[in-house]
């Protein structure tokens, strides 16, 4: 069987909860398709984040990676097109808030995913759930992530299938949050992320 790295993030900012962390937890060991979940949490650190998820990867020798972040306030699965060499945004939670800087120095502008994207979004919507391609990871630790694992492998010329998705808040987060927030219940999330691991070829 083959075997996907899936990772999510902690709390962050001001969201006591990431609902990134209760789909990795689920889906940790457990078959999806032709793929054994390997789960793993990072942590919303500009410095670390980066080199855990590559120290996972170089050790782990996954067949597919899949990245989840949340995306508070939007209300469908947004698979990620692209990520840019860019670092910017509120503080992580270190305390670390970088302004206009470069993720990899003498890297390029930006990584197109590799993950089968349009499928992804056709899959979801034929299930009836809200989703649509994002050209945007923005430039937080989301998109630090997908660009540092896609330089990586690139680097390392290890030709696996690697991206992003963005996920709404969880009912439980939006019930805990003091802003108005679109929500999506946690089966359906789980169910959401499941499907969309499927299309993985």
């Amino acid at each position: 069987m083959k075997k996907l790295l899936l990772t999510g993030f902690e709390p962050f900012l001001d969201f006591p909860i990431n609902p990134t962390e209760k789909i990795v937890h689920a889906l940790d060991g457990k078959a999806v398709g032709d793929y054994e979940i390997m789960g793993h949490l990072l942590p919303v650190d500009f410095n670390l984040a980066p080199k855990e998820i590559a120290e996972e990867v170089m050790a782990k020798k996954p067949d597919a990676v899949i990245s989840l972040g949340l995306a508070a306030g939007r209300t469908a699965i947004t698979p990620e097109r692209i990520a840019i060499n860019c670092q910017d945004g509120e503080p992580d939670n270190s305390g670390v808030a970088p302004e206009d800087k470069l993720i990899e120095e003498n890297g390029p502008d930006g990584y197109f995913s590799t993950l089968p994207i349009r499928r992804m979004v056709n899959r979801l919507k034929e299930a009836g759930y809200p989703s649509a391609m994002s050209n945007s990871a923005g430039t937080y630790l989301c998109n630090n992530v997908m660009y540092s694992v896609l330089h990586l492998l690139k680097s390392a010329n290890i030709e696996v299938p690697a991206g992003f998705v963005h996920i709404p808040a969880s009912h439980e987060l939006a019930a805990a949050s003091k802003k108005g927030m679109a929500s999506w219940s946690d089966s359906d999330l789980l169910e959401a992320i499941t499907l969309i691991i499927k299309e993985l070829d």
